[in-house]
């Protein structure tokens, strides 16, 4: 399926279509834009008024949200690009790298923010704060939970990790401001001085918010185990094609949020025509799109037995002698010709063990069973579920 025949998939729990998506992506963003400016000259206006650092620190952890934004809008600008001769799959992992300087930035900023708590520590101001200041707080914490949900529930409609990763650093702000604001109340009805311990503790949250975005984010662009259920669902599907008997070697490729490209073995009977394997290969491809929007962009093919009844009695001893080893987790593709006097199949193995090592190890087992029989074994990696 060429880039230009691609529809969207009918899933009513995402948005598909990447230009509606898109939109709602950089809708959101000036939403939290503008949101966070808002909160940013209040909450620095009053931190600069009452001389908290805590209270300066939350604002300018507002503003690295104002920066992640503007990074957010960006990013999915570049990966809305279309794919060209040179990057042929698209520019979806734009929004990868997008989130990576997002991830920097908050990093940046909770490290600059403990240095500078770390100073009022030994050097501590004498805030002076109002009821008014205290008021102001508090609806800036009510506006961040409201901003922080909102932003997630769109990052979900839209399979934004970026959107996703900043509306829940949206809700961790709110709790941090909520910390800052306690501290405060303390403060102003008891006179002890909570400010730079408090910034602290922001500033290890923001540290933590940034690394953790980081690691997934690098997860992501490393190539990450795919989903299960996305994996459950793709199998299932190609097992309900008429003659299929099963799905394995299942191998996705991610190349952006909702740009999946995928490959596949199918096992059918041994009996089949070319021209039958072709209109059941079509078949699979339309479907698995139509349900998951992956693209498969190959499919090889296992047969199996159909003219022998002693083939399975075979299969049936190899499996037992394949799966008495903990490292071997799935057998298929198994194939004999009794005549010839050949075995083939595949084993997934697990990273417990080296793959040339298991070959041996099997060949060995099955050859003094089977001593007259050419064995042929294809060792699997553990790619999905």
């Amino acid at each position: 399926m060429s880039n230009s025949e691609q529809k969207e998939p009918n899933n009513t729990n995402t948005i598909t279509d990447y230009s509606v998506r898109n939109r709602l992506i950089i809708k959101t963003s000036i939403i939290g834009i503008i949101t966070n400016i808002f909160l940013v000259l209040f909450k620095l206006t009053i931190g600069f008024l009452s001389s908290s650092i805590s209270i300066i620190l939350d604002g300018i952890n507002n503003l690295t949200d104002v920066v992640s934004s503007i990074v957010t809008i960006v990013g999915t600008k570049l990966a809305s690009r279309k794919p060209d001769k040179k990057h042929p799959l698209g520019h979806g992992r734009i929004e990868y790298i997008a989130t990576m300087v997002v991830s920097a930035i908050i990093i940046y900023a909770g490290i600059t923010a403990a240095i500078e708590a770390g100073k009022k520590i030994f050097n501590p101001d004498e805030p002076d704060y109002s009821i008014l200041a205290l008021i102001i707080m508090a609806v800036a914490v009510i506006a961040k939970i409201i901003l922080g949900l909102y932003v997630i529930k769109q990052g979900k409609k839209t399979n934004s990790g970026t959107l996703t990763a900043s509306g829940k650093d949206a809700l961790y702000d709110s709790v941090l401001s909520g910390s800052v604001l306690i501290c405060v109340i303390i403060t102003y009805f008891t006179g002890i001085k909570l400010e730079a311990f408090a910034g602290i503790v922001i500033a290890v949250f923001i540290v933590r918010a940034g690394i953790e975005m980081m690691v997934e984010t690098i997860d992501h662009i490393l190539g990450k185990r795919a989903d299960s259920e996305l994996v459950k669902k793709i199998k299932q599907t190609i097992c309900e094609t008429k003659q299929v008997m099963g799905a394995y070697d299942l191998m996705v490729n991610n190349y952006g949020p909702d740009r999946n490209y995928a490959s596949v073995h199918i096992e059918v009977p041994d009996t089949m025509t070319v021209e039958e394997l072709d209109c059941i290969s079509r078949e699979i491809e339309k479907n698995v799109y139509a349900k998951t929007g992956v693209i498969l962009t190959g499919i090889g093919v296992y047969s199996y037995n159909t003219g022998n009844s002693d083939a399975s009695v075979i299969q049936d001893r190899i499996l037992k002698i394949v799966m008495s080893h903990d490292w071997a987790l799935q057998m298929h593709g198994f194939h004999v010709n009794m005549e010839a006097k050949t075995m083939r199949f595949d084993v997934v193995m697990s990273f417990d063990i080296q793959p040339q090592k298991g070959i041996e190890i099997l060949s060995e087992a099955v050859s003094k069973e089977f001593p007259d029989y050419e064995i042929v074994i294809i060792p699997d990696v553990d790619i999905t579920d």
